[in-house]
């Protein structure tokens, strides 16, 4: 059987075949992708776990603006590559900013030079936070993404708890660790026996709430204690 832990995995891993098991682990929709025909009822040769990063991407919002209550702008970052996802996830975080009262700036990135040019555009326009939407691009640049928050005194939230670990700000989202156990057990499943199109997608609901106070420290920015309080984990 095949293990796939990001969507283009999956995706690559069902097209090369339609009798080999496949469970996947995904941040994104995997019937928009075409690997499962619906949640409930998968079909084929394909099952897994997916995140609940689409009602959970614009808590990180929320969190920054409580964080910093008298932001009027915040930015977003967007990779463009994948319009259906992007379009989304933009207007997902714009409905959360008017309901804050918060003006966002949508910048689009997908490169390394993007990057660059991305946050050289937020001293100019002195944005008081940058909130990066969730894709694949940025959780493998989360250690660079990090550095160049802290560096250019930006205060930055993402939903990985490996961007808090490299030196972010903080993070909100999927409990890494339970999506694996939920997919290590289908895999335990298909194992002895039962089959793929026989067990629903399962949606990964636990999420966790990250906080590096070390960093914070650095930006000169102080965490009040009710943030504190529902932090899962505190980095000093």
């Amino acid at each position: 059987m095949i293990a796939a832990t990001t969507t283009p995995a999956a995706v690559a891993a069902k097209a090369a075949t339609a009798t080999i098991p496949i469970v996947f682990e995904s941040a994104t929709d995997p019937v928009r992708f075409g690997l499962v025909a619906s949640l409930s009822r998968p079909g084929g040769n394909v099952t897994g776990v997916t995140q609940t990063n689409a009602e959970v991407a614009p808590k990180l919002l929320e969190l920054l603006h409580e964080l910093l209550p008298t932001a009027r702008l915040i930015s977003l970052l967007i990779n463009p590559t994948d319009p259906v996802l992007a379009d989304t996830q933009t207007k997902n975080f714009l409905a959360a900013a008017q309901t804050l009262g918060v003006e966002l700036h949508v910048f689009n990135a997908s490169t390394d030079s993007d990057l660059d040019a991305v946050f050289a555009k937020l001293i100019q326009l002195r944005s008081s936070g940058l909130v990066i939407s969730t894709d694949p691009f940025f959780t493998s640049r989360s250690e660079q993404l990090a550095a160049m928050a802290t560096r250019n005194a930006v205060a930055a939230a993402y939903k990985g708890r490996e961007f808090a670990a490299a030196g972010g700000l903080l993070s909100y989202g999927a409990d890494i660790t339970d999506t694996f156990r939920l997919a290590g057990a289908y895999t335990g499943r298909i194992l002895k026996g039962d089959k793929p199109a026989d067990l629903p997608v399962q949606q990964a609901t636990k999420v966790e709430l990250i906080i590096n106070l070390k960093t914070a420290k650095a930006l000169g920015i102080t965490f009040p204690l009710t943030l504190l309080g529902r932090a899962d984990e505190v980095i000093e």
